[in-house]
C-alpha cells in the first residue's frame, strides 16, 4: 500500500541523535543541557531539527531583546561587515564611539569600556574598584548572597552561591557576601579594607528578587560616607528589560531622591547586542573628588575583541529599534499584565505556587517546595527543572532559576497574543501539578 506521507529522509530523522553525538564526542560537558536541538528562529518562535515549534519566553536568558532572526539586525550585520569587521583597539572607529555616546546619554556623564560578555564587564568593575582603592590599601568588594556575577575565577568569588565555587578553591581573595536587601547588614560588614559594594538591581540567577528603593538609596548613602564605590551588575536586568534603561531607574521612579541617585559603575551585556556577543561597563564621570572615568588609563585594561565595529553596529541598531518601537513601554505594560496573571495563578493554586515577582519582562514564578507537591514529592528533579521540561513538551521555552523558580525573560517585542498563549500553557502545567 502506497504511503500518503513518506517518512522523513534518514538525514533529517537522525539529525537530533547525530548532533547530540557530536556534542558527546567533541564539546566539554560543562552544561546540563535540555534534550532539545534547535535549528532556527523567527521573532519569539524557535524550531528544532524535527520542525517542531516553540514559543520562546526565555530569550536566550535575557539576550534576544528583539527576538530571533530580526531582519534589521541581519541588515546591520551585512552593512557593517562590508565596511569593517574588526580593527584593534589601538585605533579609533566610529561605531564604538557612537555606542558609548548612546549609553552615556541613557545614564549620565561618564565613559564606557567595551568587552565581549557580562563576566568580562564585571571583571572591569573589580579592577576599577581595586585601582580606586589601591593607594589607601583598600581592595575588598562586598557582594550579595544569592548573587551571580559570572564564571571567571573572580566572578565565582564575587558570586554569593557556594555551588559555583566548589572544586575551584582557593577563591580569589577580596570578596565577602552580605544579605541582599539588608542595609543594616551591609553597614555592619564594612571593614577597613572595603572599597566597594556590588549588587544586581534584580537578582536573576538568585530567583528574580528586585532591590528595594530603600536598599538602593541606603547603599548610595553608605558608600558616600565611607568613600566607597557603589557598583551595579545590570547584565541581566538592564537594557530596558524593566521598562527603563536600567532597573535602578525603574525602581526609583517617583521617589524624591531618584534624581540624585547614581551608581559609580554599571556592567551590562546580554540584551545590549540582541544576540551578538558584546559587553560593556560604564564609569561615572566624577565622584569623591576623583575623575572615576579616567582611573583605568592606558595599559591598565584591554581586550582584543571588545567593541569591534561589527558588534557596536549591531548594538546601535538594537538601540534604534527599541527606541523607535517603544519597546521599553511594551516591557513595562506587557510585563505588568503578565505578572498580574501569574499572581492570579498563585492565588488560584496555592498548593503549587508560592509567589510571582519581578519587573517588566524579567519575571519569576516561584513554586512550592518539591515535598509539598504530592505529584513531585518522590521525584529526584528540582521543581523548576520538572516544570521547564514539561513546558518544553507543550512547546514553551522558559529558564529555571534555582530549585523552585521558573524565569520568563522574553524578547522586548513579545506580543500580547504570544504572552497569552504562553500563560495558558503555564497554567495548564500548574493545574496538572495541583
Amino acid at each position: 500500500m502506497k504511503e500518503i506521507v513518506p517518512p522523513p529522509p534518514p538525514i533529517v530523522h537522525n539529525q537530533h541523535a547525530e548532533i547530540r553525538e557530536l556534542y558527546a564526542r567533541n564539546v566539554v560537558p560543562s552544561y546540563g543541557r535540555f534534550d532539545l536541538v534547535l535549528a532556527r528562529g523567527l521573532g519569539s518562535r524557535v524550531w528544532d531539527v524535527g520542525g517542531r515549534g516553540y514559543l520562546d519566553l526565555g530569550g536566550g536568558i535575557a539576550v534576544c531583546s528583539l527576538g530571533h532572526a530580526n531582519p534589521e539586525i541581519t541588515q546591520a550585520l551585512i552593512d557593517q561587515s562590508q565596511r569593517l569587521v574588526h580593527v584593534s583597539n589601538l585605533y579609533y572607529q566610529e561605531p564604538q564611539g557612537r555606542l558609548a555616546e548612546r549609553i552615556v546619554r541613557h545614564l549620565a556623564p561618564g565613559k564606557v569600556f567595551f568587552s565581549n560578555s557580562g563576566a568580562e564587564a564585571n571583571e572591569g568593575l573589580y579592577k576599577l574598584a581595586r585601582k580606586f582603592g589601591h593607594d589607601s590599601g583598600r581592595f575588598e568588594i562586598l557582594t550579595a548572597m544569592n548573587s551571580f556575577h559570572g564564571r571567571t575565577l573572580a566572578g565565582i568569588a564575587a558570586t554569593g552561591q557556594e555551588k559555583v565555587k566548589k572544586g575551584f578553591e582557593p577563591a580569589v581573595p577580596g570578596f565577602r557576601h552580605i544579605p541582599y536587601n539588608d542595609l543594616a547588614a551591609a553597614r555592619a560588614a564594612v571593614s577597613p579594607a572595603t572599597i566597594a559594594i556590588l549588587i544586581e538591581g534584580i537578582q536573576g540567577e538568585g530567583g528574580i528578587t528586585p532591590a528595594t528603593r530603600e536598599y538602593l538609596l541606603g547603599l548610595r548613602q553608605l558608600c558616600d560616607e565611607k568613600r566607597m564605590l557603589l557598583l551595579m551588575d545590570s547584565v541581566q536586568c538592564g537594557h530596558f528589560r524593566t521598562g527603563r534603561f536600567q532597573s535602578f531607574q525603574r525602581a526609583l521612579e517617583g521617589h524624591p531622591a531618584a534624581a540624585g541617585f547614581l551608581p559609580d559603575g554599571v556592567s551590562m551585556a546580554k540584551s545590549l547586542g540582541g544576540g551578538f556577543p558584546i559587553g560593556a561597563f560604564w564609569v561615572r564621570e566624577e565622584h569623591h573628588g576623583v575623575r572615576l572615568c579616567d582611573i583605568l588609563g592606558p595599559g591598565t585594561h584591554a581586550t582584543t575583541y571588545g567593541g569591534t565595529p561589527l558588534a557596536c553596529a549591531v548594538a546601535l541598531k538594537v538601540f534604534d529599534v527599541i527606541e523607535r518601537d517603544g519597546l521599553a513601554q511594551n516591557a513595562r505594560e506587557l510585563g505588568e499584565w503578565i505578572k498580574c496573571d501569574l499572581q492570579r495563578m498563585v492565588e488560584t493554586y496555592p498548593s503549587v505556587l508560592k509567589s510571582a515577582r519581578g519587573v517588566g519582562l524579567m519575571l519569576g514564578l516561584e513554586f512550592q517546595a518539591r515535598e509539598s507537591i504530592p505529584s513531585l514529592a518522590h521525584g529526584d528533579k528540582a521543581v523548576s527543572t520538572h516544570v521547564v521540561n514539561r513546558l518544553h513538551e507543550l512547546g514553551v521555552l522558559t529558564i529555571p532559576s534555582g530549585l523552585q523558580v521558573v524565569r520568563l525573560l522574553p524578547a522586548l517585542n513579545l506580543t500580547k497574543p504570544e504572552a497569552q498563549e504562553g500563560l495558558e500553557i503555564i497554567e495548564r502545567v500548574v493545574r496538572e501539578l495541583a
